[in-house]
This record gives structure tokens, C-alpha cells and sequence, in this order.
């Protein structure tokens, strides 16, 4: 996995999640909360995450074969969206059944001091995490706001991240507040409450997590700024004077496939129009270095056809709408 994947962030976040599932644990043997019970099946569940996302990135980077040829660059698709339902099963149903069985049958919290030192101890932790999250996806982010960059982001590992450390901090609030009310009411009902919005909150952060991935794994086109580099790239004027139509796909977060039909002048040799292809080819290559696999498809240029501008009928299943993805 490169840099751009985040292994910084998701070494931090297993490391901070590893340490606090333990504590919380610890916490919940003392103490008797179902909300620190929640929370460290949470960690733990975060920690089994952090090395989806790992083991995704590495068998991402094993070379092509005859029968995969373009690679395995979608493992890293996959894998984070084994996470979404980790998160969705593990963490958040966990967390509604013992919310439930809390408030159906509430007990007082013994020892209070375990889960209310290991709930600081955890947000400091996770305060950590998340902000190595963030200072790693700044450095991709660029002006994109950071609803934006969940959405659009072709490498998964980051969002992943970031929204489950998100909902890790929340998460641990939501606790804490639980088990406050419970020690300053006398009613562990109030713990119970706790632990099913933590659940909920969990269920919430999974489905926006394999909505995402999966609109990943059905396959998305280059960004529109990469889109725009590529096309300029392409039209030199002289030997290209148009393209035809154009569809780009991601075929892992760092491999771009570009497919087009380009223009070429009705009285160009075939070595002249070999020649044009290499050209764009590298020139493509030095606009857009994740472009890796292209495919030019030579067609007699036409004014007429020019003014119409790209086709959007020559992509399988007719017209391509502009989307959000």
C-alpha cells in the first residue's frame, strides 16, 4: 500500500484501538457496564478492521496474472468493505442487544472510577488516532470538504478511518454520558441507553461505509479534475484534433484504465498514426502517472461529427449521465 493509502493512520488507530479494547475490558470485569462491554467488543472490532485494511493493501500489490491481468488493486475494495460489515454486525448489533438486555434488566455500575478512568483514557487515545487521520488526509484532501473527500476518495483505507475513529470518539461520549446519568440517578437503565446509541451510531457509520465501498467496487471513473488532464493531454491539435468519446476506470485506488476513440486526419499513414497514439499515450502517462493502462482507438476525424462533441452513446448501456461518483 503507498502512502496515499494512510498505513500511518491505520498503524496509529490499531495501535490506540488494540490498548483501549484491553482497557475497557478490564474496565468491564470491575465495574459491570454493559456500555464498557460495548465499547470494548467496539475496539476489538476496530482493531480486526485496522487489519482487514492492512492485509487488503498487501495483497493488493501482488503482480498480474493471465487470469487477473489488470491486478489486484480492487483487493483494497474489497477489504474495507469487509469492514463495513464487521462494523455492522460485530460493533453495532453487539452493542443494540446489550443496550437492550441493559435496560431490560438494569443493575447498579460497581466501581465507577474503572469505567469512567478507561472512558478518558480511550478518548485521549482516540483523540490521538483521529488526528493522525486527519493530517493524513489533508495532504490529499486539498480543497475538497470532508464530506467530499469521504465521498470521492478512490483510496478507502482514509474515509475508513476517519469515520471509524469519528465514531469512536462519539461513541465513547455517548458512554460516558451513560454511565454518568447511571451513577448520578442510581438507575443503570441509563447505562443500557448508552450502549443502544452507541449501537445505532455504529449501524449508521457501517451503511455509509459500504454505500461508499461499494460504489467503489462496481467501478468509478477518474475525478473530473483527472478527467480534465487526460482529455487536454490526448488533443494536440495536429496529429489528434478530437476525441471521439472517452471512459476512464479505476481498476484499483493507484490504477487508472483510460479507453478512447480519437480523431485522426483521413490522409495520415498508419505509421503516422501509430506514432500519434504513442504520443498521446505519454503524454497522458506524464499528466495523470496513475493512468497505467491505456487503450486508443483510432477513427477518421469529421467536422461534423466534431461539432456534435464526445458520444455519449458509445458507452455499454447507452447514455452516462454526469454523477456525483
Amino acid at each position: 500500500m503507498s502512502a496515499s493509502g494512510g498505513t500511518k493512520a491505520i498503524v496509529a488507530a490499531l495501535a490506540a484501538n488494540l490498548a483501549i479494547a484491553v482497557a475497557k475490558f478490564v474496565a468491564f470485569l470491575f465495574s459491570g457496564s454493559s456500555s464498557m462491554l460495548a465499547e470494548s467488543v467496539h475496539s476489538l472490532a476496530d482493531s480486526g478492521n485496522q487489519g482487514l485494511l492492512l492485509l487488503g493493501g498487501k495483497k493488493a500489490q501482488r503482480e498480474a496474472t493471465p487470469q487477473h491481468p489488470f491486478g489486484y488493486g480492487r483487493e483494497r475494495y474489497i477489504y474495507a468493505f469487509l469492514v463495513s460489515i464487521v462494523l455492522f454486525s460485530v460493533g453495532g448489533m453487539f452493542a443494540i442487544y446489550e443496550g437492550y438486555e441493559k435496560i431490560k434488566h438494569p443493575h447498579e455500575i460497581d466501581h465507577w472510577y474503572w469505567p469512567v478512568g478507561v472512558l478518558v483514557f480511550a478518548i485521549i487515545a482516540e483523540t490521538f488516532s483521529f488526528r493522525t487521520a486527519i493530517k493524513e488526509s489533508n495532504t490529499l484532501r486539498g480543497r475538497q470538504s470532508w464530506k467530499e473527500f469521504v465521498r470521492h476518495a478512490k483510496a478507502p483505507e482514509l474515509p475508513v478511518v476517519l469515520l471509524e475513529d469519528l465514531g469512536a470518539l462519539v461513541g465513547l461520549i455517548l458512554a460516558l454520558i451513560g454511565v454518568g446519568l447511571a451513577l448520578g440517578t442510581g438507575d443503570g437503565v441509563w447505562d443500557g441507553i448508552g450502549t443502544l446509541c452507541i449501537g445505532i451510531l455504529l449501524i449508521a457509520i457501517a451503511i455509509v461505509l459500504a454505500a461508499e465501498t461499494k460504489s467503489l467496487l462496481l467501478g468509478e471513473a477518474a475525478g473530473v479534475e483527472d478527467v480534465r488532464k487526460i482529455e487536454a493531454a490526448i488533443v494536440d491539435g495536429e496529429t489528434v484534433p478530437a476525441i471521439i468519446h472517452m471512459r476512464t476506470l479505476h481498476l484499483g485506488p493507484e490504477e487508472l484504465l483510460v479507453a478512447a476513440k480519437i480523431a485522426v486526419r483521413h490522409d495520415e499513414t498508419a505509421a503516422e498514426v501509430a506514432a500519434a497514439i504513442d504520443a498521446a499515450e505519454s503524454r497522458i502517462r506524464e499528466a495523470v502517472p496513475i493512468a497505467r493502462v491505456i487503450y486508443l482507438e483510432p477513427d477518421i476525424y469529421s467536422e461534423t461529427k466534431a461539432a456534435k462533441g464526445p458520444d455519449p452513446e458509445a458507452a455499454p448501456g447507452g447514455p452516462v449521465p454526469t454523477a456525483e461518483h
